[in-house]
């Protein structure tokens, strides 16, 4: 019997008949909806924000760097959203794409998960594959979704399958498209992993199976981890070639010459996006089960953390040099998504930069061409919305900060006209007196 369910489920997704079910249509589960639906699969899209589900099922998109004409492609072929979980029975395949958000104590929030995984239980059926695809801990499938199942009665691994194969979309890069980049997939039973491989071999080039769900909830941490520590690593460089008046960005590029052994990252005023400056947390938080105490990486989470504090002192000395006080001073942010050519704002640092400044007494301003309105945040709140620069707009400010660097600022205009910049990106690379490295 067994063996007759996975069968026939593995012959759904070869032939591409099964529906798939994607929980969480946003920036993960957005673009894997409409790459099942370009390649022939029907596809049920879940969100609790009916707003966004209307706008979807009107054929447009919230996320700016995927256009309306593909949305309205998918739902040409039969894609679907709904905040109606209970059609959840519908689907062959279920994704869970959820935030996995840090509490106020850095502590990991699962209650996307836990809650999503609750809303579902009801509704699974035999013949189905249950793949998580968010950030979390090694274990978090183990731990919190194998036992909400199996309360249904189902066995995993005979009656449903599940497989943790982590997100590693990055908005907004030309480079790369779902379907390129290779996915990793661990399944919680060697049946498990076939049917994972079955789901995602259609849609992804390029599968790379793992041992468990636990190998695979870990890669994407490493991942993450790799990054975070070497942005952390060049921060402080930054701060200790500062002091000594060095060009950090200098010193990169010539040392990005080596043709091995060496991989340029670059600093910036902190961590931004969904991954990066939550993942490291993650794993610090789980490996305390096991009696452990990960240094280096929170060593990095603390120096990163440091950054947005850092541009603005950095702002304060310079307006101190020009005998302005931060109080009251007009002080515009440059870019407020979390990094250039997005609209994606999640973790920006630029944000926790205007934090910092608001309780400082500035007067703040923003200009984001990829923001026009300061957007509804768990934990931030602006009532700002992007001022078009001009020379005027800029002439009138006692400082510019630089924290995002969009292609579509006009730095010659910016650099002629503000009397202040504080570019913490590295745009400028000349020693003008009006500009300040941070």
């Amino acid at each position: 019997m067994t063996q007759r369910v996975a069968e026939k489920l593995k012959l759904a997704l070869n032939e591409r008949s099964a529906v798939i079910g994607v929980i969480g249509m946003g920036y993960v589960g957005q673009p894997l909806a409409l790459r099942y639906s370009q390649i022939g699969f029907k596809v049920l899209g879940f969100d609790i924000d009916a707003g966004k589900v209307a706008q979807l099922n009107a054929g447009h998109s919230a996320i700016q760097h995927i256009p309306d004409t593909k949305i309205a492609a998918a739902n040409a072929c039969g894609m679907r959203c709904t905040t109606d979980f209970s059609r959840i029975n519908e689907a062959d395949a279920v994704i869970l794409c959820v935030p996995t958000p840090l509490n106020k104590y850095r502590e990991p929030d699962l209650s996307f998960v836990t809650d999503t995984c609750d809303a579902i239980a009801p509704f699974l059926r035999r013949g189905q594959v249950v793949s998580l695809e968010s950030t979390t801990y090694p274990g978090t499938t183990e731990e919190e979704i194998l036992p909400r199942i199996t309360k249904t009665g189902l066995a995993v691994g005979a009656d449903v399958f599940l497989v943790y194969s982590p997100e590693r979309e990055d908005p907004g890069n030309a480079n790369f498209t779902t379907n390129t980049i290779p996915k990793v997939v661990g399944g919680h039973t060697p049946t498990c992993l076939e049917i994972g491989r079955a789901l995602y071999e259609p849609a992804i080039d390029n599968v790379v199976p793992v041992s468990s769900t636990k190998a695979a909830e870990m890669t994407k941490l490493l991942e993450n981890i790799h990054r975070a520590v070497n942005i952390g690593l060049v921060n402080e460089m930054k701060i200790v070639a500062d002091r000594m008046g060095i060009d950090i960005f200098e010193v990169i590029d010539a040392a990005a010459t080596k043709p091995f052994g060496f991989t340029a990252f670059y600093p910036g005023p902190g961590l931004g996006g969904h991954c990066i400056p939550i993942d490291p947390f993650y794993l610090t938080w789980k490996a305390r089960e096991y009696g452990l105490h990960t240094r280096f990486i929170e060593l990095s989470g603390e120096v990163n953390q440091a950054m947005p504090q850092y541009v603005v002192d950095k702002l304060t000395l310079a307006l101190n040099d020009k005998g302005k006080a931060l109080k009251d001073a007009r002080i515009m942010v440059l870019g407020i998504a979390y990094k250039k050519n997005v609209d994606d704002m999640r973790e920006s640092p630029s944000v926790q930069v205007m934090e910092i400044l608001r309780d400082l007494g500035a007067k703040l301003t923003y200009s984001d061409p990829h923001v026009p309105v300061f957007p509804k945040m768990r934990e931030h709140s602006f009532d700002l919305r992007s001022v078009e620069l001009t020379p005027e707009v800029l002439a009138g400010l006692d400082a510019a900060v630089l924290a995002t660097n969009h292609d579509a600022f006009d730095y010659a205009m910016i650099r002629d006209y503000a009397p202040l910049i504080v570019d913490s990106r590295g745009v400028y690379r000349d020693q003008a007196a009006h500009i300040i490295k941070a």
